[in-house]
């Protein structure tokens, strides 16, 4: 038992770097609080990978991480005012997105399913961090969708894209590893 708490430990601890490492891939924009960010790449693969339960306790790891100080967030922030600020829907929105990519894109999943779920759960980041970055600049909510939805599209494509790749190998990888998702 102590060893497969070690073993589930490790793994948590492990998804947690993977997303302050894709959070380190943050691009700021000069006209949205909102940087281009690899958090969603993470978070959609982490949930693909490790199943939506596991997946969930790997965000709600990170997300105390940055609360506590730790520089994990997009461009290296931290602390509680990131959660409370304009992205903090957005990080919040991560809670749904992973859960949603583990139920419907892992690796057990056919092609179509994986691609839409995937597009779902990039879904599930907007439909929280749209809105709390309307309320929180005092925008109108098309003024948020155009600077905080809108121009990250195409980027959501490509990670949906790599994630949907790669998440056969990464499920291979970690079944010799002896984790399988949950």
């Amino acid at each position: 038992m102590a060893g497969t708490l070690a073993r589930e430990a490790l793994f948590l601890l492990a998804a947690t770097a993977f997303l302050a490492l894709t959070a380190r891939i943050s691009v700021p924009l000069p006209f949205t609080p909102v940087p281009i960010s690899g958090q969603t790449l993470g978070v959609l693969l982490i949930g693909a990978l490790y199943g939506p339960r596991r997946g969930a306790l790997a965000v709600l790891a990170y997300v105390a991480e940055g609360v506590a100080g730790l520089p994990v967030f997009s461009l290296g922030r931290a602390g509680l005012p990131v959660l409370l600020g304009p992205t903090g829907g957005y990080i919040m929105g991560f809670l749904p997105a992973v859960v949603a990519a583990g139920v419907l894109a892992g690796v057990a999943a056919p092609l179509w399913r994986r691609v839409v779920g995937l597009a779902l759960a990039s879904a599930a980041v907007y439909l929280v961090g749209v809105p709390w970055l309307a309320a929180v600049t005092a925008a109108p909510l098309d003024r948020a969708i155009a600077t905080g939805m809108l121009p990250f599209l195409p980027g959501d494509a490509i990670k949906l894209v790599l994630v949907t790749g790669v998440t056969p190998a990464g499920a291979a990888l970690l079944a010799r590893l002896g984790l399988r998702p949950w």
